[in-house]
């Protein structure tokens, strides 16, 4: 049997000696086929590149030299190649017509090249799905969806999980179609004892690669609930990568290689940066979370202050008034007109009690703004304002303002709104009260809303565990968690005395496609 270099010795034409002594030394592939694209010719390196061993003569390359596909012959060209080892490489070449039907061919392995270009293309798709608002689940799917379309890799998995013993969630999927219960099925391959490889990435923080891992898995009755998944993509080899954010684990990205693409150190560093990507989108929907939580604590400790300040206190009252009146009337001489002033107020009371009653409920009743939307929502609010107070309270708008939120993003900007307008009733002694919608002219328009009033500005007898906001400076928490809940997207709020008079709350966020960045 001939060595490859034997056979790059063999060529089948006489042509001049210079041309086989190029064909000797070339770091680069170089070949002549037929028409057919049949090597009749083959330098040490091309066989290197192809993977070729033995005699090579007769073997057809992947390179189209025929008159159909002939074009300019100095044109770059790509391919791809599957080698006897079975190995994928991309190929770069060109080629010259020589005489009697043949081509001289100049080839490359550009795989490296390609797949770093393909690595980069990936990780910039990654770092656009993470800073775009949308889901965790349609970001995590993004970047899933972004390391399987690279050329070695067969499908990907992101996992979240709190804990390695803890039950994980499924966040992103592609390759292996969108089990529903593949945590389930998991699950049952635990408790047969199978040995999960990601949980050890998770518990040490550090990638685990497993070669040939599919044939192991295919033939462990222990892994037998996730056979029919496992087989759906043509795989061997494993790695699982962490996502960690501030030292913390918050699951792993699996990655299931294409049978003789074994993960290498080019790879892993592409995964490593991908994991970085999904960490980030996982912690910061974890801080979202945690601020809305924190958020929605607050508004409870503000309905109860309200509830506590007024409606307590308007029933307190009640109660003495009744027992006020039940004195009268166990009186002998009841004085009917004692009886009527405490009854009248008493009216009264109960009345007031009820407006705030109904406010509160107003307040705490879910918000349907996926259906309706923002607008819709503050228009309502408003005119629930203007009957429970009286006050007059005006929506302006652009007859073609129709803002591209997300439903969250709506929800704090409704309740930002929310939270100066019960200011301004509860502190300003306003009677008039403005809310402006402006911007979003252009796509990078910023959404600005104004809410203002003709009260007396700052009043330095508002306390500030009233929450009236901060005036000459003062603040208070109502004002923090209206701010925290614009900041969160990339906004700002400010607070302050009009020039002519009251007091005005300017709130302005980014659009969409950089909210949260």
């Amino acid at each position: 049997m001939e060595t490859p270099s034997s056979a790059a010795r063999v060529v089948a034409t006489s042509d001049d000696a210079v041309f086989a002594a190029l064909v000797e030394v070339s770091a680069n592939g170089l070949a002549v086929v037929d028409e057919d694209s049949r090597i009749l010719a083959l330098n040490e390196a091309g066989a290197e590149i192809l993977g070729l061993a033995g005699d090579v003569l007769g073997w057809v390359a992947p390179f189209a030299c025929s008159h159909v596909a002939l074009g300019r012959q100095g044109d770059r060209r790509r391919t791809a190649w599957v080698a006897q080892n079975g190995r994928r490489r991309a190929l770069e070449y060109r080629f010259a017509r020589m005489s009697g039907g043949r081509y001289a061919v100049w080839f490359s392995d550009v795989t490296d090249a390609v797949r770093e270009q393909e690595h980069l293309t990936a990780i910039t798709s990654a770092a656009a799905s993470v800073a775009d608002p949308c889901s965790l689940r349609a970001t995590l799917d993004a970047v899933a969806n972004e390391v399987h379309k690279t050329a070695n890799i067969a499908a990907a998995q992101i996992l979240a999980v709190e804990h390695p013993e803890d039950e994980l969630r499924v966040l992103g999927m592609a390759g292996l179609g969108h089990p529903p219960d593949f945590t389930e099925r998991l699950s049952a391959c635990r408790r047969l004892g199978a040995r999960v490889r990601f949980a050890e990435a998770l518990q040490y923080l550090r990638p685990v690669v497993v070669l040939h891992r599919k044939p192991g898995i295919m033939a462990d009755p222990k892994w037998a609930p996730l056979h029919e998944i496992m087989d759906r993509a043509d795989w061997d080899s494993f790695v699982a990568m962490p996502l960690v954010a501030r030292g913390r684990p918050l699951g792993v990205i699996n990655a299931f290689y294409l049978p003789g693409d074994d993960p290498g150190p080019r790879s892993l560093r592409f995964l490593e940066a991908m994991a970085d990507h999904a960490a980030v989108a996982i912690d910061t929907a974890l801080l979202l979370a945690q601020t809305r939580y924190q958020a929605q604590s607050e508004e409870r400790r503000r309905l109860a202050r309200e509830l506590h300040d007024s409606v307590v206190q308007q029933v307190f009252s009640m109660r003495l008034q009744a027992r006020t009146l039940q004195a009268q009337l166990e009186r002998d001489d009841v004085d009917r007109r004692q009886m009527r002033s405490v009854a009248e107020e008493l009216g009264i009371l109960a009345q007031s009690a009820l407006g705030d009653l109904r406010g509160l409920v107003f307040e705490l009743r879910p918000l349907d703004l996926a259906e309706h939307g923002l607008l819709d929502a503050v228009r309502a609010h408003a005119a629930h304002v203007r009957e429970r107070t009286g006050l007059r309270v005006e929506v302006r708008a652009p007859a073609d303002f129709e803002p591209h939120l997300d439903v969250h993003q709506e929800e704090d900007l409704y309740r930002t709104v929310q939270e100066a307008m019960h200011n301004v009733v509860k502190h300003a002694r306003a009677t008039e009260v403005a809310i402006r919608f402006a911007g979003l002219v252009n796509d990078d328009d910023w959404l600005v809303i104004e809410v203002s009033d003709n009260g007396c500005g700052y009043d330095p007898k508002a306390s500030e565990a009233e929450g009236a906001g901060e005036r000459s400076g003062q603040k208070s928490l109502g004002l923090v968690s209206m701010r925290e809940r614009i900041e969160r997207w990339g906004g700002r709020l400010e607070a302050g005395p009009r020039s002519t008079g009251g007091w005005i709350v300017e709130v302005s966020v980014p659009p969409l496609s950089e909210a949260g960045k």
